[in-house]
């Protein structure tokens, strides 16, 4: 085959080439883009609403929800059983549990166990943290 031949052949490959798998310089209607969509789970207040897709047969997230929203009340449940002062250093025992200034610890209610941190040592009286409340209580030993 001559070299006219070969150029020829070139130049009609090049020519039907657009049209066999489409021109890259024109461009078709462009494909909608789609926005990423992200999953977002709430958790149901009831069980009614829903169940945890991860744990179905769990009732705690309604549990905790039920735990919140009732605070409960602690009217009379701590008292001072006894005050010390060793070395300059006050103690108190509140509900048969021992306490220093700045101390925090767990202690045996009606109500159940709660949390409490000794915030001030008065001589009338000390005070205490409660669930970010603070409560004063007197320090007569009956």
């Amino acid at each position: 085959m001559s070299t006219i031949g070969k150029i020829l052949i070139l130049a009609l490959a090049a020519a039907v080439a657009p049209v066999v798998w489409g021109d890259p310089l024109k461009s078709g209607p462009a494909a909608p883009v789609n926005p990423v969509v992200r999953s977002v789970f709430t958790m149901p207040a009831s069980p009614r609403d829903g169940r945890d897709p991860f744990f179905p047969e769990s009732t705690r997230p309604y549990e905790e929800a039920v735990a919140s929203s009732a605070r409960p009340t602690f009217e009379n449940s701590f008292a001072v059983k006894g005050l010390s002062y060793e070395h300059g250093h006050a103690m108190v025992i509140i509900n048969n549990h021992t306490f220093a200034l700045g101390d925090e610890g767990d202690v045996q209610t009606t109500s159940g166990r709660v949390h409490i941190r000794l915030a001030e040592i008065r001589a009338t009286c000390v005070v205490i943290e409660v669930n970010g409340s603070r409560r004063e209580l007197s320090t007569a030993i009956k």
